[in-house]
């Protein structure tokens, strides 16, 4: 068996003993019908993987070989055997400020609102993005593998750990005997991305961390402090219900930015 098999086996093994977990052992129960929710957010997520692989993994593959061959950006300032560590830390970072300013820009917010309107969360809401979003994002990506000076191994690694880490935290799963909170010291979990995805603009302007935890609690954007079954999962803005659909969830980036209701 090819390694590319084995990885995909892998990943397809550890994408459904997520979904079943996370039915057995829920962190909020669930609001909607969960069938028409899942397969809206499965076809965002096949629209938005088109755009990824045909235009941001071959673009940013192309400027990582360029870092391989002449080191540059801020890894190449260090020793070689840190290089792979600083690449990957600085890629998580910056993709940190990146989820900052989707909530902060109202241009950016249109395509991230889109995200946020989901009234449940699992792991299906990893998926659930617009995929024009994949394209406004496209140069702060480009600029993260430049700037980063990470090569081409080391970002195939981070790949899969961000994918990976977006689908954990999404997912409405109830980690056993406090390890949700012990995670949450490295990796961002369930409980903290929750908060984040909360109507309540306090809430959501925390856990803003997508892979490594820390830089939350660097900036001190961390909160614990909310009981996930007092969160309210969506967006309270006048269109929220209205931009639910497929065909509504792909036009409301293009429609005037509605009142919030909060």
């Amino acid at each position: 068996m090819s390694r590319i098999k084995l990885l995909a086996y892998l990943a397809a093994g550890g994408l459904i003993a997520l979904i079943a977990s996370e039915r057995r052992r829920p962190l909020r129960k669930q609001c909607r019908p969960e069938l028409p929710r899942n397969l809206r957010n499965a076809a965002m997520g096949a629209m938005c993987a088109a755009v990824i692989q045909t235009v941001e993994v071959p673009l940013t593959q192309r400027i990582a070989i360029a870092n391989a061959h002449s080191p540059r950006g801020i890894a190449a300032w260090l020793p070689r055997p840190l290089r792979a560590v600083a690449g990957f830390v600085l890629m998580d970072y910056m993709f940190y400020l990146w989820h900052i300013a989707t909530h902060k820009s109202r241009f950016l917010w249109r395509f991230h609102r889109v995200h946020h309107i989901d009234p449940d969360m699992d792991s299906s809401t990893a998926v659930r993005f617009h995929a024009v979003d994949m394209l406004v994002s496209l140069p702060w990506r480009l600029l993260q593998v430049r700037c980063s000076g990470i090569a081409p191994g080391t970002l195939s690694v981070w790949r899969t750990f961000f994918n990976a880490s977006i689908l954990f935290h999404h997912s409405n799963l109830q980690l056993p005997d406090g390890w949700d909170r012990r995670l949450s010291w490295l990796l961002t979990t369930p409980e903290m991305h929750g908060i984040h995805h909360s109507i309540v603009p306090a809430e959501r302007d925390s856990n803003w961390s997508s892979g490594l935890s820390l830089w939350d609690r660097l900036h001190g954007t961390y909160r614990e402090d909310v009981i996930q079954s007092d969160i309210d999962i969506g967006v309270a803005d006048s269109r929220a219900a209205a931009d639910l659909s497929l065909p509504a969830s792909l036009s409301a980036p293009f429609k005037r930015i509605p009142m919030s209701v909060e």
